[in-house]
């Protein structure tokens, strides 16, 4: 690694390796109680991606001055950088393969123009970027979440756009009719996004209120949605569903027994209403993430499913950011997945290939 200069553009991954700008970063990690490690999971981002992801812990001011001090002569600490070791590819004529470019979402304007979608989960993670996305690509957004305050803060950086902003719980009758008479008579899309994760424990550990919780959100209140849009969208003969499943309906180690069996679920539901609905002008479909930042954490309520499911861990790609996962949803809300139904699309880095 030279001492090249450095922008808020370069990834983590390459600030950490630059001989000024790595003990810059390390210093700061230090201070703060934390190793590099914790960058790993998002090293390929640009370190600008921060700002958002830490929810106003490193600030701008604080990019700025990291971009300032790595680039000024002294490395911003009175004194000439230690130049880093040489790593095995510097040494070797070849020189190392370039690093992956991040990704750069591009809208598509009036894709979803006159076109009503309702989105679950729309206050934060994969169901706020695929809002914002909807809403940016001219459609009108029917933007659920049990947080009002999260969804007056999606509102206030969409504005123009046309967005029905409600507070209800998928779980809950009245909040689902809630939800359809605030969409209308028409009801052109559903995106089903909000989920909970549950504490990655075995079955033999399992709780009753762990699995009727996970249950209750992921699989009923994705049903509930499922059955109360269907009427208007047979009757306008079009429509698209997009349910959430995970890498763990692909798969067994990728969570605890209660969200595995939830996102297998959500994958029946999707098959069985694609075949029931396909010649009803009705497509349905499921995207299975994998590793996502959002602001779903997991939690450890064993020490068998924690050895188990870290080990799993350990080959998985890094992970995408929300607005990733919202492009492949609203490919196939779209018309542009016109010809697919019935699909679980992993969206997930290549991770079920492995």
């Amino acid at each position: 690694m030279t001492n090249a200069s450095l922008s808020a553009d370069d990834s983590i991954k390459t600030w950490l390796e630059h001989p000024t700008g790595g003990p810059i970063i390390r210093e700061l990690l230090a201070q703060a109680g934390q190793s590099p490690e914790v960058l790993r999971p998002v090293s390929r981002l640009a370190l600008k991606r921060l700002i958002k992801l830490s929810k106003g812990a490193f600030s701008q001011e604080m990019v700025d001055d990291l971009v300032r001090r790595a680039n000024s002569a002294d490395g911003g600490a009175g004194a000439a950088p230690t130049p880093a070791a040489p790593t095995a590819a510097e040494d070797s004529p070849t020189a190392a393969a370039p690093e992956p470019a991040e990704w750069v979402e591009r809208i598509t304007p009036g894709r979803f123009a006159g076109r009503t979608v309702i989105v679950t989960g729309a206050g934060s993670g994969i169901g706020r970027a695929t809002a914002s996305r909807i809403a940016r690509e001219g459609g009108r957004v029917v933007a659920v979440d049990v947080s009002r305050e999260r969804l007056d803060q999606f509102v206030a950086d969409h504005p123009g756009a046309d967005v029905v902003a409600l507070t209800a719980d998928i779980t809950d009758d009245a909040g689902v009719a809630q939800i359809v008479d605030a969409a209308g008579d028409r009801i052109d899309g559903l995106a089903n996004i909000a989920g909970i994760m549950d504490d990655m424990t075995p079955v033999h550990e399992l709780s009753d209120a762990v699995w009727r919780r996970v249950f209750a959100v992921n699989v009923d209140g994705t049903m509930k949605l499922m059955r109360a849009v269907v009427p208007a969208m047979l009757a306008a003969a079009a429509g698209s569903i997009v349910n959430t499943a995970s890498e763990a309906a692909l798969r067994g180690s990728a969570a605890g027994v209660a969200y595995t069996a939830s996102k297998h679920a959500v994958v029946g539901l999707t098959k069985s209403s694609a075949f029931m609905y396909g010649p009803s002008g009705i497509r349905v479909n499921a995207v299975a993430p994998g590793p996502t930042i959002t602001n779903i954490e997991a939690s450890f309520g064993s020490p068998l499913g924690a050895e188990r499911v870290q080990t799993a861990m350990a080959v998985m790609p890094d992970p995408a950011g929300a607005d990733a996962l919202a492009a492949s949803i609203t490919f196939l809300l779209s018309d542009d997945g016109v010809n697919i139904n019935g699909v679980v699309l992993a969206s997930d880095g290549g991770w079920s290939a492995a």
